[in-house]
C-alpha cells in the first residue's frame, strides 16, 4: 500500500507533466537539503527515491576498530557484516532509514515544492530549446504590464514576449488573435519562469514561411540563399534550384500566386520580390534589382561596388521609393550598388565623370548594404 508520501510524488508527476526521473531526482535533492538545513551537517548522507516512491537514506561511515561516533563511524565487525571485504580506514555506505524520520515535514515540503518548480523550469527550457530559431503559432493574450507596447503571447506551456521593435510596422494585433512568430531567444528567471522572445520582423520568419508554403524548399530541392528585409514594406528573397529542370520562382509563386500570397498575407501585406541567385556576382546583382533589367553591371573590387547601368526610363524604378529597391539589392548581395543611366557613349557614368562633365545628367544613386541588427547578424548563415 502506498504511503501519503508516495501518493504525493505520483500527483506531482501527473500535474506537472514532468519525466518521472526528474521528479525523483528533485525530491531526493530536496529531502537531502531539508535534512542538512535542520541538522547542520549531513555531508556524508545520500538519499535515493525509487520510481515507486520508496526512499532510501545512505550514510557514509568510516570503518574503525570501535565506533565512538555512530553518525560518522562503524566498527570493523559491523562493516564486515555488510561487506566481508571491508577494511580499516575505508568508507562504507550504511542504510540508515531512521534519518528520514528526522527530516522536518514542513521544511521538506517547502524545499520539495521549490525543487519541483526548478525542475519544471529546467524541463520547459530544454523542451523549448528545440523551437529556438523556429516559427511557432501563438495566441495574443494581453499587453505587457511592464509598459511599452509589447504583447504577451500564449505559446503553449510558456509565454512569448513580442516587443514593439519586433512588431511589423502598421500591424494591429488584438487579444485572442493567432499569429505566427519567430523564436530568437529563450529567457528564464526574474519571477516569470521561462519566456520566449519572439519576432515578426526577423528575416528568418520569411525563411520559415517559405519552408511551410513551398514543399520544394522544405525538401531541399530549392535553397534560399539570402534574404533582405524592411519589415512591413518589402523584402527580397534570393533562391536557387538544386534540381535541374525545376523552375524555382514558379514553385515559390505557386498556381495563380497561391503560395506567395499566403506568405504576403501572413506578413500583413508586405511585398516580396523573389529573385534568382547566381554564382556570378554581377548576374546576382542584376537579378537583385528586379523588376528592373540592367543594361550592364561592372564590379569594382577596390571598394566592393557594383556599377549598374539601367535604361533612363527605368532609373527611378531601379532606385525605388526613397532608394529602397537599390538598398535591398545591396543588402541581399553584399555589394554596394551604384545605379546610374548610360552616358552619351553607352557606358556607365562614374561619379567622377559626372561631376567633371558639365553635360552630365547628375542622376545617381549609391546604396550600401546596411548593417544587420544583432539577432539578424547571428543568423546570417542560416538565412
Amino acid at each position: 500500500m502506498r504511503t501519503e508520501f508516495q501518493a504525493a510524488i505520483a500527483q506531482l508527476i501527473h500535474e506537472k507533466g514532468l519525466p518521472q526521473e526528474k521528479v525523483m531526482e528533485a525530491v531526493a535533492n530536496a529531502l537531502l537539503a531539508a535534512y542538512r538545513k535542520s541538522s547542520g551537517g549531513g555531508e556524508n548522507i545520500r538519499i535515493e527515491v525509487e520510481r515507486n516512491g520508496d526512499v532510501h537514506v545512505w550514510a557514509a561511515r568510516k570503518v574503525v576498530v570501535q565506533a565512538h561516533d555512530a553518525s560518522a563511524e562503524i566498527s570493523l565487525a559491523e562493516a564486515q557484516q555488510i561487506d566481508p571485504h571491508a577494511a580499516l580506514g575505508q568508507f562504507i555506505e550504511v542504510d540508515s532509514p531512521q534519518i528520514f524520520n528526522r527530516i522536518p515535514a514542513q521544511t521538506a515540503k517547502q524545499i520539495i515544492l521549490q525543487r519541483i518548480r526548478e525542475a519544471e523550469l529546467d524541463h520547459l527550457f530544454e523542451s523549448y530549446k528545440d523551437q529556438l530559431d523556429d516559427m511557432v503559432v501563438g495566441t495574443v493574450l494581453r499587453r505587457d504590464e511592464r509598459g511599452g507596447n509589447a504583447w504577451i503571447l500564449d505559446l503553449g506551456k510558456i509565454e512569448g514576449v513580442l516587443e514593439e521593435k519586433e512588431q511589423i510596422p502598421g500591424e494591429r494585433l488584438k487579444p485572442n488573435q493567432r499569429v505566427r512568430v519567430y523564436i530568437y531567444e529563450l529567457k528564464r528567471g526574474g519571477g516569470r519562469g521561462v519566456q520566449a522572445l519572439v519576432s515578426r520582423t526577423h528575416r528568418n520568419i520569411i525563411k520559415r514561411l517559405f519552408e511551410l508554403e513551398v514543399p520544394e524548399i522544405f525538401d531541399g530541392q530549392i535553397e534560399i540563399k539570402a534574404i533582405a528585409r524592411e519589415p512591413g514594406s518589402r523584402s527580397k528573397v534570393a533562391i536557387w534550384a538544386r534540381q535541374e529542370g525545376l523552375d524555382p520562382i514558379g514553385a515559390c509563386v505557386g498556381v495563380r500566386g497561391a503560395r506567395i500570397n499566403s506568405i504576403i498575407n501572413e506578413l500583413n501585406g508586405e511585398k516580396i520580390d523573389i529573385v534568382l541567385w547566381d554564382p556570378d556576382p554581377a548576374k546576382f546583382v542584376a537579378n537583385a534589382l528586379s523588376p528592373v533589367k540592367p543594361l550592364r553591371v561592372e564590379l569594382r573590387e577596390s571598394d566592393h561596388t557594383a556599377l549598374v547601368t539601367v535604361p533612363e526610363r527605368q532609373l527611378s524604378l531601379a532606385i525605388g521609393i526613397k532608394g529602397q529597391n537599390a538598398r535591398l539589392a545591396a543588402k541581399l548581395t553584399g555589394w554596394r550598388v551604384d545605379v546610374a543611366p548610360p552616358n552619351e557613349r553607352g557606358e556607365h557614368a562614374s561619379r567622377e565623370q559626372r561631376n567633371a562633365s558639365p553635360g552630365s545628367s547628375g542622376v545617381h544613386a549609391l546604396a550600401n548594404p546596411p548593417e544587420d541588427t544583432a539577432h539578424e547578424a547571428s543568423n546570417e548563415a542560416q538565412a
